[in-house]
């Protein structure tokens, strides 16, 4: 019977596929500092990728375009932006949903940014929704900015420029994320310990503020579903809010030191949690445990004791991965992004069933179902 060796040889692990880079012009004599890329996003039609360039600016570029050019350069597998844009535009406005591309001051130090997509079924959760500022159609693409003065900025993805300007943190905004499901409910999370939610279908008006942390909140995630909210942060415990009620679900243990980043899987069957510590944990968050545990973040699958593949990175600050999983984007502290290609997989049928039940059950739903105990464990994750 076959067996995973108990550890691997990091020479035999395959190293990752570079893609590109996006490069952030300098001058000669430009300061290092203030260059940091804190943050890199994906629009949920894989449309845009942006990423906050240092010194308050963020660039907003067709990600189809980008693909086109890595491949043109692929002898270099580089992109520079000091001599030009990625291609020339097209000028003219009447062809708004083509994408453009785009270069936003924001005023501030950039630390997080969202994209969200509008669903014109998906109503305000204000009660008066007789007049609204904003119309949002079923095209809208949206960007939320987090600035180091607590401010968050929403811009027109399309068109680059400002819509709303939602002031009421008092501390850095760390985190942003927009809910799945098009109802452009959006949650910030800040260095001033709470976590706000904003409803832009009500002209950005907050609705809730979620307190709970006693330290800085460092990310937020929500469940496909929108039904759920992580939040990490200061400390060693991570979060869970149902964003129905606004409530904390409870709170998960087990790190053993600050958490700072969370993902759920696609099926919302899983949760990902990063820490100082240098574990990464996956949960099972209807239940509250720990199904698997990883030593340092590199490319891993469920399943196997080892990465397999390792991307080689200097001064990395954050990461994405793109909209259909394909690539991976990491910005560094001198402003740049990198990109790799994931490793290729195909999910067994097996797998692919497991999703598709876990969309729509939860772990107690499972094990309820008058099924053998062998399939509850496989469709529970608690075995691969």
């Amino acid at each position: 019977m076959a067996s995973f060796p108990d550890f691997v040889n990091e020479n035999e692990i395959a190293k990752s596929q570079a893609t590109g880079e996006l490069i952030t012009p300098t001058s000669p004599f430009e300061q290092k500092y203030g260059r940091e890329n804190w943050t890199v996003a994906f629009a949920p039609d894989g449309s845009y990728f942006a990423w906050s360039q240092g010194h308050r600016t963020v660039k907003l570029v067709p990600w189809s375009r980008c693909l086109k050019n890595f491949a043109a350069c692929s002898t270099k597998n580089s992109v520079n932006l000091v001599n030009g844009k990625l291609c020339r535009q097209n000028s003219d406005v009447s062809q708004k949903n083509k994408p453009l591309e785009h270069t936003i001051d924001c005023g501030d130090i950039v630390w997080s940014l969202a994209f969200g997509s509008s669903v014109p079924e998906k109503q305000s959760r204000c009660v008066n929704i007789e007049w609204h500022r904003f119309k949002f159609g079923q095209d809208q693409l949206l960007l939320a900015t987090g600035l180091s003065n607590g401010r968050i900025k929403i811009w027109d993805v399309y068109t680059g420029k400002l819509l709303l300007n939602l002031m009421d943190h008092t501390e850095v905004v760390r985190d942003l994320t927009f809910a799945p499901d098009g109802s452009l409910i959006l949650v910030s999370a800040s260095r001033d310990k709470t976590l706000r939610v904003w409803d832009l279908k009500d002209d950005g008006n907050m609705t809730k503020v979620l307190r709970g942390h006693q330290n800085w909140v460092y990310c937020c995630a929500f469940s496909p579903d929108s039904s759920i909210l992580c939040s990490v942060g200061a400390g060693k415990s991570v979060f869970l809010w149902d964003m129905d009620k606004y409530t904390m679900i409870r709170k998960l243990d087990g790190h053993y030191n600050d958490v700072v980043a969370c993902e759920f899987s696609p099926d919302g069957a899983l949760l990902a949690t990063a820490s100082y510590d240098t574990r990464v944990y996956i949960w099972d968050p209807h239940i509250g445990s720990i199904l698997f545990e990883f030593g340092l973040v590199r490319f891993w699958r469920i399943g196997k004791s080892y990465p397999v593949e390792v991307a080689p990175l200097n001064k990395g600050l954050c990461c994405a991965f793109s909209t259909d999983g394909s690539v991976l984007a990491a910005g560094t502290q001198d402003g740049n992004v990198h990109f790799w290609s994931t490793p290729k997989y195909v999910s067994s049928l097996q797998h692919l069933c497991r999703m598709a039940i876990r969309r729509v059950m939860t772990t107690n739903e499972v094990k309820k179902l008058p099924i053998p105990h062998k399939i509850i464990e496989f469709l529970s994750y608690q075995m691969i």
